[in-house]
């Protein structure tokens, strides 16, 4: 009788690999590891980047150093910067500009914040309230500026005459000179805070409710709650509120000149309504010289702020 010795299974051949697999899931001939995505994934976003930024920024440069009209240019050296530093106005529009911006983006971290932990919280309507607080970044800033004028007229105003019906004389609210910037600036917050506290919203939300539940158990209150886990984890959000709503500070135009155009005087003149000024009179290359004074000075600003606001997340 003949024994039969199993043997086992056999071992399935395993087929030859072809190349192994990238991080992008593509194969990789050589064998070797590839990196996520081949070089000319990026150059359509490359073309898109330098049409639309990078050529007319060394455009800007260029057109900086010369006296040019649309048909002729004539390189005039650093002369069109040398005019600009002597505006009258200069000086007035850059203390007007940051002080603009450090209100601006004050108010909407601060608001955006609070809004954002109203909003999170079980109230009743809170998508609707969302879409309210919302709805005013969606409008034409021409247009709210357009609005806001007539509402702040000191004698014709709803602001005035909702005030003065509880006896409260209004304020030129845009012909005082020491309101007319403050003026603009409310109703800029009024405008862009939203984003901000939909970007809030996002950022509460993150937090794992293993953080909230923690510190439950230790005893905290609302106060602590907010100190201790709020705050600090939603970081993120507020270092992006702050530099959204400082380089728009910064950059301020539209909402000024639709309000006040730099007046009364030059009392809410910004830097950027000081240019827009030089190139209504035709000078096109000094306006163009206070552009890249401008890009430059938000640059200088914004760059090492955000470097600043990445360490510390870091560092939280």
């Amino acid at each position: 009788m003949t024994t039969v010795v199993p043997t086992g299974p056999k071992k399935a051949e395993q087929p030859k690999a072809a190349g192994r697999t990238g991080r992008a899931g593509g194969v990789s001939r050589s064998g070797g590891t590839r990196g996520s995505y081949p070089g000319w994934f990026y150059l359509p976003a490359a073309v898109v980047y330098g049409a639309l930024f990078l050529v007319p920024t060394l455009a800007s440069f260029y057109f900086s150093l010369t006296r040019w009209t649309i048909f002729t240019s004539t390189f005039i050296g650093l002369d069109n910067y040398t005019a600009f530093f002597q505006e009258p106005a200069l000086v007035k529009g850059f203390v007007n500009t940051f002080l603009y911006a450090a209100v601006t983006s004050g108010l909407k971290v601060v608001l955006g914040l609070l809004l954002g932990i109203l909003l999170t919280s079980q109230i009743r309507a809170r998508g609707y309230l969302r879409s309210v607080v919302f709805f005013p970044v969606l409008v034409s800033t021409v247009g709210v500026g357009i609005t806001f004028t007539a509402f702040m007229d000191p004698s014709t105003g709803a602001i005035n005459k909702a005030l003065s019906a509880i006896g409260i004389d209004g304020p030129g609210w845009l012909t005082d000179p020491s309101l007319a910037l403050f003026s603009v600036a409310l109703v800029d917050v009024w405008k862009g805070v939203g984003l901000a506290t939909v970007i809030y919203i996002a950022g509460i939300v993150s937090i794992p409710d293993e953080y909230y539940e923690a510190a439950k158990l230790d005893g905290a209150g609302a106060w602590q709650l907010f100190r201790n886990v709020v705050l600090p984890l939603s970081w993120p959000a507020t270092s992006t509120v702050i530099i959204l709503s400082l380089i728009g500070g910064l950059r301020s135009f539209d909402l000024i000149w639709a309000m006040t155009r730099g007046g009364p005087g030059f009392s809410s003149d910004v830097v950027a309504s000081v240019i827009y000024k030089q190139y209504q009179a035709g000078f096109y290359g000094l306006s163009t010289a206070g552009n890249v004074i401008l890009f430059l000075v938000v640059t200088a600003i914004i760059v090492p702020l955000s470097r600043f606001l990445a360490r510390k997340e870091v560092q939280r």
